[in-house]
């Protein structure tokens, strides 16, 4: 017979705290691990405009690592185990290629608007501009919020997720506000300490897969079959 996770983790207060104590210290573990060739090149770089072509670069791990965080959660949602790390590997295999396929891309995009930002006192344009572009890049994080989780949890095709993020900007308001105060306290932490986001980025993705729930669940509604 099966073992459910109910006689895994045990029936009282204290191993269910355990367990997900254990569970936040393993997809802690593990999105370093992933992410650990993008933290060790930010660890190299100093603070300067010439060099956000590499930090864009450095961001290049992050996607898929948050990604296969979220795919964990749902699980930690669902079926809680003690096998946080199976399922956080198994998350990343299935999704490594398919968030790399818009996340690069993404970032290059981001990152040309980041080093014209840059540049555009110099270059002599008016600021209006410098507002535009901050708007088109604001609207690209927030868009690549959806997109991350729907690339996360469902074998779209990377038009249908491109398309889908698109929708859910606007079709899930109330979603789209929440990535905004997950950002925003995510650059909070981050003005404390870069490293204290690192150590704390279990709590932010597991915050992240919480706010996008309502995504989630109306993708399943209407999107899959």
């Amino acid at each position: 017979m099966a073992t459910k996770p109910d006689d895994e983790i045990g029936a009282g207060a204290l191993p269910r705290w355990s367990a997900v104590v254990y569970w936040f210290v393993v997809i802690e573990a593990m999105l370093v691990l992933t992410a650990a060739p993008g933290l060790v090149l930010l660890a190299l770089l100093d603070r300067d405009a010439s060099n956000l072509p590499l930090l864009a670069l450095a961001c290049v791990p992050f996607g898929p690592s948050v990604a296969a965080a979220v795919f964990a959660w749902r699980v930690f949602a669902r079926d809680r185990d003690l096998s946080p790390a199976r399922h956080f590997w198994r998350g990343y295999r299935l999704d490594v290629l398919d968030v790399l396929r818009w996340w690069v891309p993404t970032l290059g995009v981001l990152g040309i608007i980041a080093v014209n930002l840059t540049h555009l006192g110099a270059a002599g344009l008016p600021p209006v501009l410098g507002w535009a572009l901050g708007g088109v890049a604001l609207l690209l994080v927030l868009w690549s919020g959806h997109a991350l989780v729907l690339s996360a949890l469902f074998s779209f095709r990377t038009r249908d997720v491109a398309r889908l993020g698109a929708y859910f900007v606007a079709g899930k308001p109330l979603v789209t506000l929440g990535f905004v105060s997950v950002l925003v306290l995510t650059a909070a932490v981050a003005y404390l300490s870069d490293w204290l986001v690192v150590l704390l980025a279990a709590p932010l993705t597991y915050l992240y897969a919480r706010t996008a729930a309502p995504v989630v669940a109306a993708a399943e509604e209407r999107f899959t079959a």
